[in-house]
């Protein structure tokens, strides 16, 4: 049940990050000096794009492909299942574990080896084992993305490496590349896996030991470091996806195209500019609250008090917000509250029934949407309360 809600939020999220936070005009004077030629700066809670620079631009991703790899085996498969190495996967080329055509491992510490020394050959059987195929597992990739509401991204391999199908080439947007760790940081088996420092683990048989180490820099860079993912390849360059919590504020960073050989630490600069404009420049604010909206005109009906009024009114009242519905705003940003119920409803009108929305928004940017709901029940006027109307009024205008 939690998954789908996660999906589902996720899928919804995609919508609000549609819209470009900066102009290339309103680029914040820190952020002037990125590395990048595409990044983003993600609120890890609500998936909005903070700030990006061509976010949306369709790109090469390198190994930060394999944090979709592991997710897909750790929600698809068990740990304890036994891998068995096929040639394609023993004839990766670096970075690899360099397991061999026969051999067996353990899911669980193949995944450890993909997400801590980025091994290629790990990915490849990784795979195999859970989509039955490499085609098959990248089927498995996309239909997850557009799940988690990726609008512009397409997997062609399990480990990043460049390649194209009928499909085009492999990879991604810096939004949607944010996006999918946004996913995966919510998973508890992720957040273990990538926050171990080292690991060590044999083959089924025993035969060969391996031990291996996180690539991760910004777990020793930044205060609050959750996970992250590297990447190269020559056609996509340097590639980074990181999160850092701090404060009570998660933030995603992703970046591609972030230099070439020797440039290797300008994604840890870049990591550390948007982290700290992060930090500086958003805090979290409460939502409004909803406005009143007290009763709507109902045509034809009946007042409640089967009295001599000729509009009959229902109560409307809009589904209570979490207490705890709160945004990372910018100090130049509003929040603004929009009522969507309509002047009149035509009887009969039944207590509980769905007549309009609440909507929360920031900018142009749909947060949240409550239903409003009818508070009461109006029934149709019909021959007896016309005559008993009319009867009344003649009468009481008599005495």
């Amino acid at each position: 049940m939690r998954k789908r809600v996660f999906v589902f939020l996720f899928a919804l999220a995609a919508a609000f990050c549609a819209t470009d936070v900066y102009g290339a005009s309103e680029t914040p004077e820190e952020l002037r000096q990125l590395y990048a030629q595409s990044a983003v700066l993600m609120d890890g809670d609500t998936a909005r794009v903070l700030y990006e620079k061509n976010g949306y631009n369709f790109m090469p991703m390198a190994s930060t492909t394999k944090v979709m790899t592991c997710m897909l085996a750790i929600e698809n498969a068990s740990g304890d299942d036994v891998v068995k190495v096929s040639a394609y996967a023993a004839s990766m080329p670096d970075v690899q574990l360099n397991i061999r055509e026969g051999e067996e491992y353990y899911l669980k510490d193949l995944v450890y080896s993909l997400m801590l020394q980025s091994h290629n050959d790990s990915a490849v059987a990784i795979a195999e084992h859970v989509g039955g195929s490499v085609e098959g597992f990248a089927d498995m990739m996309n239909e997850k993305a557009k799940a988690i509401g990726c609008a512009n991204t397409h997997f062609v391999t399990p480990n990043g490496l460049d390649a194209s199908d009928e499909g085009g080439p492999h990879g991604t947007t810096a939004a949607d590349l944010a996006r999918i760790l946004c996913y995966a940081i919510r998973n508890e088996a992720f957040l273990r896996i990538t926050q171990t420092r080292n690991y060590s683990f044999t083959d089924v048989q025993k035969t060969r030991s391996y031990t291996v180490h996180n690539a991760n820099a910004l777990l020793d860079m930044m205060a609050g470091a959750l996970s992250g993912k590297t990447g190269f390849t020559n056609a996509a360059g340097y590639c980074y996806v990181g999160a850092v919590r701090q404060d009570g504020k998660t933030f995603i960073v992703a970046l591609l195209a972030c230099g070439w050989p020797s440039h290797k630490s300008y994604k840890w600069s870049d990591t550390r500019k948007l982290i700290t404009y992060g930090l500086r420049h958003y805090e979290y604010r409460e939502a409004p609250k909803p406005p009143d909206l007290g009763a709507v005109a109902v045509k034809d009906g009946i007042p409640v008090d089967r009295g001599w009024a000729d509009t009959a009114y229902v109560n409307v009242q809009a589904e209570k917000p979490q207490e705890n519905f709160r945004i990372l705003m910018r100090e130049d940003e509003e929040m603004r509250v929009e009522k969507d119920c309509p002047d009149s409803l035509k009887a009969p009108v039944k207590r509980g029934i769905q007549v309009g929305k609440i909507r929360y928004y920031l900018g142009d940017l749909l947060l949240k949407e409550y239903p409003v709901k009818t508070a009461g029940t109006i029934e149709k006027a019909d021959y007896t309360w016309c005559c008993e109307r009319v009867f009344g009024k003649y009468f009481h205008g008599a005495l």
